[in-house]
């Protein structure tokens, strides 16, 4: 914004105290090192024993202050809703907020033990005690490793004003470095940068120039976009198989228990439980949490009885797993067959993730509580029951969770079981959609409808579309698949995948952002990348064998995605092109011989400044959709209230810089008292307002405007190749992203406007 637009509320102080200060030096600055600008008004010189003098008013004058933007007003009503660290709640609304995050964050990593030694002992027969301890050494570190070390301690720190996944730790990177590729900031932001304020250290430079490598090198700009796009993936792929493969795990326990209960049943029954699960989504969030914490709180609960029974009854001595020596010895043992094995142990981290894209639904320190003191330690007893049941009967690795159960509490573990099963699938959901938001925030996504399910959490939303597209998506994997090991074998790419590109961008923003020692930063990839990169080496085995389910899932969303970002951003760089100058636009009218009406016109376009080619065109169509009742009253009042603000503080700088104009200290009668401020009476520049006929002529010409009625000028621009263009470009711009944009929410309905009052003026662009 132009610094002549720039202005703040005046104050409510019945007197204005001015001081003036001394620069002594013909190049002036303000204290943000900013130069004054060349239209400051001549001030006379100052004694060195003045210099504190008139500053505050000089400052008000020459430097205006920053816009202070319509929206605000409605922004400031919701403020709290952002704050997602919750630094005033207390310690029992911080564990309120814990135990949601047990029905919403967890389930998925809460159920694993269903299903993870079943998986691990498929591809490794138990022929020794070291094979169970092996195993159970090697999930008990997983888990150590990479939730709570990684996740908890570091990753859950680099968040986006509250909001995780990979597009938010991509926005926070765009904040501190100017690589997104849709400009979001004014162009004389651009430069500015808080590193320049801080005192030069080793990180500092080295900070520095990251910064300016990812600035002035497009190859690297787009190698970031492409890697967030391919972490944003993978988490909707993973979103796909994790409500099949628990709520499948879950049923599978019936198989033996009831006669005549086989594949289809199974099949069907799993359907069933999908179906309603993806229709309760409407409802919330927080309302979801509510109702499944409690049963996911039994279930943790359930699984450290279990396991703290089967501890004493069959082998407390299992303990040794702790020593992580068995994990060498497990693969001296088994060699080739223990790389599938370590793919069965990824599984009990699926759903790690999910910590991290949650984190907008909740907060940090309740997600960090729920997992360091209850999902945590129940898992590692679950594990080590099972390990020790298994050492005596390693026959039942195949339904290992459920023969490890009392008999005599089967069917509540069972009812229990399925429950959590169902609310395992809400974690990935609920990341899904948390990162299709910040995917379209980023101009990354086609625009889609989303409800914010809560009044007090921005971050509670509900996707309709995503939500019943994961539906089908899971209903046809459990219909082709029809078993958890065929499943299993498609779980964890994906995961491991995101844990991968989630351990890149950290450690760019502990270079980047928090500046940590060289050091320490690249203990961080080193550690954690080497184990998740083995990890990664272990899945891969699979991708025969169904892996390649979740790599089709993410490529097909990584081609949507990055064929709207590189169509919206070819938009938007052919609107800067040919965006058009205000003297244009004030000639435009005469020159068409077009005749004025009144009224306020409201004109929504994607750039950050500058007035749309799309302004200046004479082609535009008038609503014709049906009169929807649309309450926007409030914002018509609010706007009408700010303009009248913006006339009256205009006028009042007017008055105040010709009563300035008028005083000369010089002529004052006390020339040895000090002068150090000097009060103007607010009654008599009020008088002088009041008595303004362009203040009063403005005002009615506003308020004959108002009368008149709103108009919302919406801008529809549509982007098509050059014939010169390559093929491949054509086929992508004038098909593909044309045909995403043709079925995508449309502007109208994703603004909220009134329908009677919108004029939508459209123009295409080649590129």
């Amino acid at each position: 914004m132009e610094e002549e637009d720039r202005i703040e509320e005046g104050s409510s102080n019945n007197s204005l105290s001015l001081r003036r200060v001394g620069t002594g030096s013909s190049d002036r600055r303000w204290v943000d090192g900013s130069e004054v600008h060349s239209e400051t008004p001549s001030f006379p010189e100052i004694r060195d024993g003045d210099q504190n003098s008139f500053g505050n008013l000089r400052r008000r004058l020459t430097k205006k202050p920053k816009r202070a933007d319509s929206l605000d007003v409605e922004a400031m009503e919701i403020a709290g809703a952002h704050d997602h660290n919750l630094k005033d709640l207390s310690l029992l609304g911080t564990i309120g907020i814990a135990f949601q995050t047990l029905g919403v964050v967890y389930g998925d990593m809460g159920t694993s033990p269903l299903y993870v030694f079943s998986d691990v002992f498929s591809k490794v027969p138990i022929r020794s005690e070291v094979d169970v301890l092996g195993a159970l050494s090697l999930v008990i570190y997983t888990i150590a490793v990479i939730p709570l070390a990684k996740y908890v301690f570091i990753v859950l720190k680099a968040n986006d004003n509250g909001e995780g996944g990979t597009f938010a730790l991509y926005s926070l990177i765009c904040r501190y470095a100017n690589v997104n590729k849709l400009p979001n900031q004014q162009h004389v932001d651009e430069q500015i940068s808080s590193f320049w304020l801080k005192l030069p250290t080793p990180e500092l430079k080295r900070a520095l120039s990251i910064k300016e490598s990812l600035e002035t090198k497009g190859y690297m700009k787009t190698l970031l976009l492409l890697l967030v796009l391919m972490g944003t993936s993978m988490i909707i792929g993973d979103g796909i198989l994790t409500p099949a493969m628990s709520v499948m795990s879950a049923m599978s326990g019936l198989q033996g228990r009831i006669k005549g209960f086989e594949t289809n049943a199974l099949v069907m029954s799993s359907i069933a439980i999908l179906v309603a699960l993806f229709s309760i989504q409407r409802f919330g969030t927080g309302k979801v949490g509510f109702l499944f914490a409690p049963v996911l709180a039994l279930w943790f609960f359930s699984l450290g009885a279990i396991g703290i029974y089967n501890l004493l009854k069959y082998d407390i001595t299992v303990v040794r797993a702790l020593n992580p020596y068995y994990i060498v010895l497990f693969f001296k043992k088994n060699s080739k067959q223990a790389w599938p094995a370590l793919g069965g142990c990824v599984l009990c981290i699926t759903g790690a993730e999910a910590m991290f894209a949650d984190l907008g639904h909740f907060s940090v320190r309740s997600i960090q509580i729920a997992f360091t003191f209850v999902v945590f330690p129940c898992l590692l007893l679950a594990y080590m029951g099972q390990a020790a049941y298994l050492i005596n009967h390693p026959d039942a690795s195949a339904l290992i969770f459920y023969e490890s159960v009392p008999k005599i509490l089967f069917w509540p573990v069972f009812v229990i079981a399925t429950l959590a099963a169902m609310i395992a699938s809400q974690a990935m959901i609920s990341a899904t959609f948390s990162c299709v938001k910040q995917a379209m925030a980023l101009g990354c996504f086609p625009r889609l409808k989303i409800i914010h399910t809560s009044k007090k959490r921005m971050g509670q939303i509900y996707i309709p579309v995503i939500n019943w597209f994961l539906m089908i998506m899971c209903i046809l994997v459990v219909s082709i698949f029809r078993s958890t090991d065929h499943i299993a074998n498609a779980y964890g790419i994906a995961e491991v995948g995101v844990m991968m590109v989630s351990t890149v961008l950290v450690t760019l923003v502990m270079l980047l952002i928090w500046q940590t020692n060289l050091f320490l930063a690249l203990c961080f990839p080193l550690i954690l990348g080497s184990v998740e990169s083995i990890y990664l080496l272990a899945v891969l085995t699979k991708i025969l064998e169904g892996g390649w389910v979740p790599l089709v899932f993410a490529t097909c969303f990584l081609t949507v995605m990055y064929i709207w970002n590189y169509g919206s951003v070819l938009k938007y760089q052919s609107e800067v092109r040919e965006s058009i100058s205000m003297d244009f636009m004030r000639e435009l009218g005469p020159s068409l011989g077009t005749i004025r009406i009144p009224g306020i016109g409201l004109l929504y376009n994607e750039l950050d400044q500058g007035i749309p080619s799309i302004f200046g065109q004479c082609i535009a169509r008038y609503g014709y959709k049906d009169v929807r009742k649309e309450d926007s009253r409030v914002f018509e009042e609010l706007l009408v209230e700010c303009l009248e603000k913006f006339l009256r503080c205009e006028a009042l700088e007017d008055a105040l810089e010709s009563t300035l104009n008028d005083f000369d200290p010089a002529k004052r009668s006390e020339p040895d008292q000090e002068l150090d401020t000097y009060v103007l009476s607010s009654s008599s520049v009020g008088l002088s307002m009041e008595e303004d006929p362009a203040l009063e002529y403005e005002l009615a010409t506003l308020r004959e405007a108002t009368e008149s009625g709103l108009t919302y000028l919406l801008a529809h621009g549509d982007v098509k190749a050059k014939k010169s263009s390559i093929f491949v470009k054509k086929l992508v711009i004038n098909y593909f992203y044309a045909f995403l944009r043709r079925n995508c929410r449309a502007g109208a309905a994703n603004l909220t406007v009134p329908h009677v009052n919108i004029l939508q003026a459209g123009m295409t662009y080649k590129v």
